[in-house]
């Protein structure tokens, strides 16, 4: 146990009863600059010129996401994917367990899966605007050029590590890129991402899941707008409660250089995954896949990748 004391939030029972902040907006301006300077700190992101909207964690932050890329004047629903790199795998952020190890050498993950929570999401809640689609492969080819398109890019993927890029393209295709897992104590940050609309969590930041709070960053205002909209009306905005104690969290990550944090879980995984190397070499019937390494730009070296480790 590490920052104990130097984490904890103590809140007085008249402080932040209100809705809204002194500026009579719903975000903490504080932590904000916050998040602007975590980015530029680990150089994961650009957040210049872009607007920052805060969620309860990434499934909400994408869902509302989806809502705002889907197009409300039309008569036909967008259709929106999760993108997959082979019929054996299905990359969702969300799900109760899976297995790390391959079979025979082939290096492939056999993922099982209980809860495939944007799916449900989107079939629960019924919505006009966008239906479900699955697997962005079966309509990598469609020769419909006019069909709104909504694709969700998982960069890194959670379990496999890989730094998906966006497979659909057209004039009505959009992308949501899921960056929850790009940190330096996961993968190796080649540059930082620069995508029209980004999600993080500081669950995958700093480990802290039961906060519940994420941001996105987004380029265009119009969809900002739609976004921030569809926020107030549906649970008037992040508790203020929580901005705080990710406020806490952030400060302290960002104390003195700001590496800290990423040194302690990078130092720790990496030990993790040579015990688990070890474990897999006197076996004849196990392996564990292999990621080419990449160069890093926060440690500035070229290193592996250590998601595999990540249950969830």
């Amino acid at each position: 146990m590490q920052n104990a004391a130097n984490s904890a939030v103590l809140v007085a029972g008249w402080h932040r009863m209100s809705y809204r902040f002194d500026d009579q907006s719903f975000i903490s301006q504080e932590l904000e600059r916050l998040i602007r300077r975590l980015h530029a700190s680990t150089g994961n992101a650009i957040t210049e010129g872009r607007f920052i909207l805060f969620g309860a964690g990434s499934t909400q932050l994408i869902n509302a996401a989806v809502h705002a890329l889907s197009p409300h004047n039309s008569s036909a629903p967008a259709k929106a994917w999760l993108q997959s790199l082979s019929s054996r795998f299905v990359p969702v952020p969300a799900f109760v367990s899976y297995s790390i190890f391959s079979f025979n050498e082939e290096y492939a993950l056999e993922v099982n899966f209980y809860v495939w929570v944007y799916q449900q999401r989107t079939d629960f809640f019924r919505s006009v605007d966008f239906q479900f689609q699955g697997d962005t492969s079966l309509w990598k080819n469609n020769s419909d050029s006019t069909l709104n398109l909504i694709e969700v890019v998982t960069a890194p993927d959670n379990p496999d590590g890989q730094l998906n890029k966006a497979v659909l393209h057209g004039p009505y295709v959009k992308a949501i890129h899921d960056h929850a897992y790009y940190w330096p104590h996961f993968t190796a940050i080649p540059a930082p991402a620069d995508e029209d609309l980004m999600i993080f969590t500081l669950s995958k930041l700093t480990g802290h899941a039961g906060t519940t709070f994420g941001w996105a960053l987004i380029k265009d205002e119009s969809v900002y707008q739609r976004r921030l909209k569809y926020k107030l009306l549906n649970v008037l905005g992040v508790s203020r409660d929580t901005q705080l104690r990710a406020l806490k969290l952030l400060k302290l990550v960002l104390e003195g250089s700001g590496r800290e944090i990423f040194k302690f879980s990078y130092t720790t995984m990496k030990n993790r995954r040579e015990k688990l190397n070890n474990a897999s070499s006197v076996s004849d019937r196990f392996s564990i896949q292999k990621i080419a390494p990449q160069y890093c730009t926060f440690f500035q070296t070229v290193r592996g990748n250590l998601l595999q480790l990540m249950l969830g």
